[in-house]
C-alpha cells in the first residue's frame, strides 16, 4: 500500500478515479486546487461549472467525505496566474494562439500537485484524465485512452520520464458511459454532473470579454494586408483571428482569403489565397520526447490541434531542443502557440511533442 494523492476537481471522472485508488488497497489523499477567482467577492466570475469554483470544491468534498478520504484545498491562484494565464495572455499579444490546458497539467496538475503531494508523504500522483501510462523497456509510456473521444493525451504530451514515473490515470481504461455506471454503483454525488468543455478561467462573456479586461491593447485596430502588400480593409484587434482562419475577415475578394500569419510589430493581418497557406514542413520550438528520435527522422503521425485527424508526417529533431515537422502532403500551417503531438503509427502511443513556432 501506497499513500496517493488524487487531484480531486469535483467531476465525476475525478471522483471515481479517487475511488478506484482507494479501492486498489491505497491510502488516498483529496486535494482541490483553488486556481483562480470564481466569485464575485473575490474579483472573479461565477460559474458553477468551473473546476476551481465553490460548488464544485463542494463536490469533491462530498466525495471525499462519503469515502472517508482525507480532503484539502490548496490555493495555486498565484502560481496558476504566473504558469498558465500570463503566458496565456501574452501569446495572444504576440500574435499566437495558445493552450492553456498543457501547461496547466505539465506547471500546476503534474507540477505543484506533485509538490504538494511529496509534503503530504505521498508516492504517487493521480487524476481523472483520459489517458493510460505504461512502463516498457525501462521507459514510461503516454498510452491513448480506451475512450477516444475523450483520450487527453494531447494535452498530457509535454509530461516528463519523471512526471509519468509517478502518474496514475485511474480511469483511462474505461469509456465516459463506464465511468458514469461506475460512479452510480458506488452512489458518488457526481455521478451524473455535466461536464465544462470551456477553459476555466474564462467567464460567459468568452475569451474576448476576458482578454478586453486583462489585456485592453490586444484591441488596438490595425490593416488587413494581402501578402503583396495591399491593404483590403481594418481589423478590430489581432486577438481575433488565428492562422489559417477563413471566415470573419470582413473584407470582399475574386477568391477566399485565409489568414497566413500575423504581425504584432505592425498590428496588422496578413491574407492570401489558400495555396499560400499550405506548407511541406513546419518548426517546433520546446520538444519533449519519449522515444528517440533518429538522426533521418521519426516516422509517425501527427495531430496540429485537439481533435484534429492524424496526418502522416516524418520529424527531425535539432540541436536547439526543437525539431521540424516534415508532412508527407503539404498541410496547411497551423498557428503559432499551438500544440503538435506526435503518436506511432498505430495511434495508440503519445511519442512526444512541441509547439508550432
Amino acid at each position: 500500500m501506497v499513500r496517493v494523492v488524487v487531484g480531486m476537481s469535483g467531476g465525476v471522472d475525478s471522483s471515481l478515479a479517487a475511488a478506484l485508488v482507494q479501492e486498489a488497497g491505497h491510502e488516498v489523499v483529496g486535494v482541490t486546487l483553488k486556481l483562480w477567482p470564481c466569485a464575485e467577492l473575490d474579483g472573479g466570475f461565477t460559474r458553477s461549472d468551473a473546476c476551481c469554483s465553490p460548488s464544485e470544491t463542494v463536490d469533491a468534498r462530498a466525495v471525499a467525505v462519503g469515502r472517508r478520504i482525507p480532503h484539502y484545498v490548496v490555493d495555486a491562484e498565484d502560481e496558476f496566474r504566473r504558469d498558465v494565464v500570463d503566458g496565456f495572455t501574452a501569446a495572444w499579444l504576440a500574435g499566437a494562439t495558445p493552450n492553456p490546458c498543457v501547461a496547466c497539467n505539465e506547471k500546476i496538475k503534474f507540477g505543484m500537485l506533485w509538490e504538494h503531494a511529496r509534503a503530504l508523504g505521498a508516492e504517487r500522483v493521480a487524476t481523472g484524465h483520459y489517458a493510460r501510462v505504461e512502463q516498457r523497456d525501462g521507459c514510461w509510456h503516454l498510452r491513448r485512452s480506451a475512450d477516444r473521444d475523450k483520450d487527453q493525451t494531447y494535452f498530457l504530451f509535454s509530461l516528463t520520464q519523471e512526471q509519468l514515473a509517478r502518474a496514475e490515470f485511474p480511469v483511462g481504461h474505461l469509456d465516459k458511459a463506464a465511468v458514469r455506471a461506475a460512479a452510480r454503483a458506488r452512489a458518488l454525488v457526481t455521478a451524473d454532473k455535466h461536464e465544462s468543455q470551456d477553459i476555466c478561467f474564462i467567464g460567459s462573456d468568452g475569451v474576448a470579454g476576458f482578454l478586453r479586461r486583462a489585456r485592453p491593447e490586444a484591441f488596438v485596430p490595425g490593416p488587413i494586408r494581402h501578402h503583396d502588400g495591399r491593404e483590403l480593409g481594418r481589423h478590430a484587434g489581432l486577438w481575433g483571428f488565428t492562422v489559417g482562419q477563413r471566415h470573419g475577415l470582413g473584407i470582399g475578394w475574386p477568391q477566399p482569403l485565409y489568414v497566413l500569419g500575423l504581425d504584432p510589430a505592425a498590428n496588422a493581418l496578413v491574407v492570401g489565397e489558400r495555396d499560400l497557406l499550405l506548407a511541406a514542413e513546419a518548426h517546433l520550438a520546446r520538444c519533449t520526447w519519449r522515444v528517440e528520435v533518429p538522426a533521418d527522422g521519426l516516422a509517425c503521425l501527427v495531430r496540429p490541434r485537439h481533435r484534429a485527424r492524424p496526418v502522416p508526417a516524418r520529424i527531425v529533431a535539432d540541436a536547439a531542443g526543437g525539431a521540424r515537422v516534415r508532412w508527407d502532403a503539404p498541410q496547411p500551417r497551423s498557428s503559432p502557440g499551438q500544440a503538435c503531438v506526435a503518436y506511432d503509427l498505430a495511434d495508440e502511443y503519445c511519442l512526444g511533442g512541441g509547439w508550432f513556432s
